[in-house]
């Protein structure tokens, strides 16, 4: 029997458009105002509301016919761009979410990690969240005891167990909650891409941990763009597409199937309108693009050439440090490298307005291959916040035409090819 079944499932969401208002002078709001008035002395049994009529409402399918079984053991990898449908499935399966259609069926304990400090009380402390924690998944007090001191073990927050959570740094906050609902033994342990938050050795521990839940037998699902992590730690993986399940299989499948749908991007995205901007009320994204060493937009690049990355930047918010990242992976999904602009907690502030930052890149640096940009802008204080990401929102063909290579007839190993400086002397 199937520790989940999931038959033709939908999610659909109302998304309201306000209309941009014309400029109106105080004149005209005083007559509106008047003219509203009189309408409700003359018919006072018509509802007059201009909310009614200024905005317009579409329908969003988050989720779309989905169907699967998932067998006890699998440790399932979702992948899928921004907007797939990854984190709506996610809170489906946690029970936070309702389905609008479809037949959701669960055999076991579901203990999730969705987003920074789920499930915790900003008032309590790490310890009390604790017991909290373990009693929502329905364990009596002495299993948590048990567990107990493995979770703050593992969360490395001992000095501040009796600390109010609403005090603790968003790494923090990660660290315990993922201690407690791994540690907590769950039947499934459901993880979106919170773990981004964390540091590099504790997505390394994390993942660990994940690898041995699942082979105690429990069930993982397990959201990330981390393609590497994906293809080690899980045994399944699904690719979703505009609420879609395009590719159910092994892990290696649907990554290719997810990266060959990335290389058919073009050179440079545009958002034309700041509300349909990625972003919040800090900082937006409103174009990325590769350009040649001619200032042209390019899709291929000669490996021999530099490489430009512009970017342009709304920065909503007068005091806002914001620090823009770039991260470069190649047509396996290896990471390649990460570079920051001003990469410091006390970077300048930036100007408020529109932005373009450019970021140049030597020639003879990558190998040859497709490589895929990702984009975030980030503020370091007082904590770590992502104001916005756009995973794999380009993708680069880099084309071979000599270099550091030459004339070497196999693939030539690593996954950039630097030209360094050599010298030959006479000793």
């Amino acid at each position: 029997m199937p520790i989940i079944k999931v038959e033709n499932l939908s999610k659909k969401y109302i998304l309201s458009h306000q209309q941009r208002e014309a400029y109106t002078a105080l004149r005209d709001v005083i007559a509106n105002k008047f003219k509203a008035a009189g309408r409700k002395v003359l018919h006072p049994f018509t509802l007059h509301n201009s909310q009614f009529t200024n905005g317009s409402h579409e329908e969003f399918w988050a989720l779309k016919d989905v169907s699967f079984e998932i067998e006890q053991g699998d440790r399932v990898g979702i992948i899928g761009r921004n907007g797939a449908g990854k984190s709506t499935l996610l809170k489906i399966l946690s029970r936070i979410t309702e389905p609008t259609s479809g037949i959701v069926g669960i055999n076991g304990r579901v203990a999730s990690l969705l987003e920074v400090g789920t499930g915790f009380h900003p008032e309590l402390t790490g310890r009390e969240n604790i017991f909290l924690n373990g009693a929502i998944l329905g364990m009596s007090k002495a299993e948590i005891k048990r567990k107990f001191d493995e979770i703050v073990a593992f969360a490395e927050v001992e000095k501040f167990l009796d600390t109010p959570v609403k005090h603790y740094s968003s790494g923090m906050y990660v660290r315990l909650a993922f201690a407690v609902a791994a540690h907590l033994e769950p039947e499934i342990l459901v993880v979106d891409e919170v773990l981004a938050v964390g540091d590099a050795q504790f997505q390394k521990k994390c993942l660990g941990k994940m690898e041995n839940v699942g082979n105690e037998g429990h069930t993982i699902f397990f959201v990330s763009h981390n393609m590497e992590a994906i293809s080690r730690l899980c045994t399944r993986a699904f690719l979703l597409n505009a609420g879609k399940l395009l590719i159910d299989g092994v892990p290696s499948d649907a990554i290719r199937g997810y990266l060959a749908s990335s290389r058919k991007r073009a050179g440079q995205v545009v958002w034309a309108e700041t509300h349909s901007a990625p972003g919040d009320d800090v900082a937006k994204l409103r174009a990325v693009r590769f350009i040649g060493d001619d200032d042209s937009v390019i899709t291929t690049l000669d490996i021999q050439r530099p490489l430009k990355v512009s970017i342009n930047v709304e920065n909503l918010k007068p005091g806002t440090k914001l620090v823009p990242h770039l991260q470069f992976s190649n047509d396996n999904g290896v990471i390649l490298f990460t570079t920051a602009f001003n990469n410091d907690a006390n970077s300048k502030e930036l100007p408020v307005g529109l932005l373009e930052i450019t970021c140049t890149i030597p020639g003879n640096f990558f190998a040859e291959g497709d490589i895929s940009l990702t984009v975030s802008v980030n503020t370091y204080a007082p904590v770590l916040k992502a104001h916005l990401c756009e995973y794999d929102v380009l993708t680069l063909s880099v084309e071979q035409t000599g270099g550091v290579k030459g004339i070497f007839p196999f693939d030539w190993p690593g996954v950039v090819r630097p030209e360094f400086t050599w010298e030959c002397q006479t000793s």
